[in-house]
């Protein structure tokens, strides 16, 4: 649509494709490809105390996004929240490290994609190429991933509609899925496979706590695509806290049910514990089948939800003039961020070709990037609430203070668990490169940005961001 001049985003999406988007995308196919190795180093109950812990940490961020979202509901996010309470520096390295998180999201589902369907289809992978960290990498294997990133990118390119459609109605399998698995889990569960219930070693739940910013990553794109939601502010603030609420559901009630189906010995030789398990609680191997369908949909919905993020986060920094103007375009038919979702997917469709050991690095790697994102976001709720405390927010959270810096200090929490010397610390040298890579590359942009003022007032993110740009070089 044309908005005074310029293209601008179409307010399309509805209540139930805003929570499918957000839902299917913090669900992703990481509960199927991760739920085995995640009982085993952390026990049952461990595991579902990890997820429970870290679900607590993301709705305390995900409720300072709420507020923040309904008082600047525009496309990029935590950009333009960034942008606002500490300046442009600090918003380029905030929206930096975000697109890193959702860029390794959708470079995971295009390795996850074959790995899963090697499941289905166990003569799947033929045709060697070469091996990457002990893993072979296969020519069928990686072609399917790279089709399946073709296809994501596509659907995304033609406009946002089609993705929200497609991302409804696998969602609603995915729902049925669980439902299954969870009435399996009743009929033919055992409590005493989920022995032992926790692992002696602390260092196991730690590792799952981990992995939880990027599992549960997905609400935040919410705000990513805010400009092309059609609801009352304050009901979009309300629809990410319910999402992140379902996803925290969704992951505990996978731990329980893998756990009661699967012995610990069967755990260990599992490749797909998830599927395994539903096979083994409805003793049938097409219910497993069933249930890596499944996870095949949340592969797709967690694909789309985060393509469609990180290209309006993309768009957000080049209409800031943070990077490159040619990310900033918009479709003249489509009106679809056309050139930033071409970035995103071409970046997707490299990932195979590192094989199964990409999932880890991606998970890992992403996550940290991830809870960057969240300290810089809980900050600046802060920061808005003590300068600007008359500002409009159609969604305010009660004791805004205090859940501000929860959400700060658990993060930091967080972060600290993957520096070097902790037991879950980041892999050297895979994990560092990814990270070390993705900061040069940022460098090139962000050492060329002017110094501005921290924006004030009542503008909005776009106008304050080109203001700043324009106006303020100091």
């Amino acid at each position: 649509m044309i908005d005074g001049g310029e293209r601008s985003f179409a307010r399309v999406l509805g209540r139930w494709e805003v929570l499918a988007i957000a839902f299917g995308a913090m669900i992703g196919f990481g509960w199927i490809v991760r739920t085995g190795d995640f009982i085993t180093r952390a026990g049952t109950l461990g595991a579902t105390a990890a997820f429970l812990l870290g679900g607590v940490v993301v709705g305390l961020v995900g409720l300072t996004y709420a507020e923040l979202v309904s008082a600047m509901p525009h496309a990029g996010g935590e950009h333009n929240y960034v942008l606002r309470a500490l300046g442009t520096r600090p918003a380029f390295i905030t929206s930096w490290m975000l697109v890193l998180g959702y860029v390794s999201v959708v470079a995971f589902e295009a390795v996850a994609l074959p790995q899963s369907l090697s499941y289905v289809f166990p003569e799947l992978p033929a045709g060697q190429l070469w091996s990457v960290a002990g893993e072979d990498v296969f020519a069928t294997w990686t072609g399917v991933g790279v089709l399946g990133a073709a296809v994501m990118t596509i659907v995304n390119y033609i406009g946002v509609r089609p993705a929200a459609v497609f991302q409804s109605l696998a969602v609603l399998f995915l729902l049925a899925v669980g439902a299954t698995l969870l009435l399996g889990s009743f009929l033919g569960g055992d409590p005493a496979n989920m022995r032992p219930l926790v692992s002696a070693a602390p260092a196991g739940v730690l590792s799952v706590l981990v992995a939880v910013p990027f599992l549960f990553v997905g609400f935040d794109v919410i705000p990513q695509s805010a400009g092309e939601i059609g609801l009352p502010f304050r009901r979009i603030g309300k629809l990410l806290v319910f999402a992140t609420c379902t996803a925290t559901a969704w992951y505990v009630l996978i731990v329980l049910t893998v756990g009661s189906g699967l012995p610990p010995e069967a755990l260990v030789r599992s490749e797909l514990a998830a599927g395994d398990g539903m096979s083994a609680l409805w003793n049938s191997r097409t219910m497993g089948t069933l249930l890596v369908l499944g996870g095949i949909a949340g592969i797709l919905t967690s694909w789309n939800g985060f393509l469609l993020g990180a290209s309006r986060l993309i768009h957000a920094m080049a209409s800031s003039g943070m990077l490159p103007s040619w990310f900033g375009k918009i479709h003249p038919r489509f009106d679809t961020p056309s050139n930033a979702v071409l970035f995103v997917g071409g970046l997707s469709l490299i990932a195979p070709l590192f094989g199964e050991k990409m999932l880890t690095w991606l998970i890992d790697a992403g996550g940290f990037a991830i809870v960057v994102a969240y300290l810089m976001v809980a900050t600046s709720f802060l920061v808005l609430r003590y300068r600007e405390p008359d500002m409009p927010r159609p969604f305010r959270v009660r004791c805004g203070r205090t859940v501000g810096g929860l959400a700060l200090a658990l993060s930091l929490g967080l972060a600290a668990l993957f520096l070097p010397g902790m037991p879950s610390g980041l892999d050297w040298p895979p994990e560092w490169i990814i990270l070390g890579g993705w900061a040069l590359l940022g460098a090139v942009w962000l050492f060329g940005l002017p110094r501005t003022t921290t924006p004030r007032g009542g503008h909005t993110p776009t106008e304050t961001a080109h203001s700043a740009y324009r106006h303020d070089t100091r």
